[in-house]
């Protein structure tokens, strides 16, 4: 569990971290070059779930190995299905990445919604929806292992 104090809006407790694959992990389905050694880190404090409609078919090879739950989700209201993901773990312990439109619902249920816009782009409504927007994967997993950079945009 990661707590992290953020003056003026209380502790976030964070027990999962809830992920989008292509666009946020990985680009054209491919796992963006430093994300797995990360991963593996972050995976000390939190369990690591990413859920993905798996555009290209490559998430769980690519995945395979990295201590984290990988959810392929059908097709249709995947927007839906990982707020609901997200919900039945516990939204209030979650830190949750993404960058589509069907990431937006995830980032505004979670404790914690983070943003990433790299190569993909960012959906404007999931970018509305997010609390943090960085330009990418890198920096939004450094966010969770530097907290005092979290507290430094969260803080009023």
């Amino acid at each position: 569990m990661l707590e992290i104090a953020i003056p003026g809006a209380g502790p976030l407790r964070l027990s999962y971290l809830v992920a989008d694959y292509n666009g946020t992990l990985a680009q054209d389905g491919a796992l963006l070059p430093d994300v797995a050694e990360t991963l593996r880190t972050l995976a000390a404090d939190l369990e690591i779930h990413v859920l993905t409609a798996d555009t290209f078919g490559r998430a769980r090879a690519e995945l395979a190995g990295l201590p984290c739950r990988v959810v392929i989700l059908g097709p249709g209201a995947q927007d839906r299905a990982k707020e609901d993901y997200l919900r039945a773990l516990d939204a209030e312990h979650c830190v949750a990445i993404g960058n589509g439109r069907n990431d937006r619902l995830m980032l505004a249920a979670a404790a914690l919604g983070i943003v990433v816009v790299q190569g993909e782009g960012a959906d404007v409504q999931t970018l509305l929806a997010a609390d943090v927007v960085v330009p990418d994967i890198l920096t939004a997993l450094g966010l969770l292992q530097a907290p005092q950079r979290l507290v430094a945009t969260r803080r009023t």
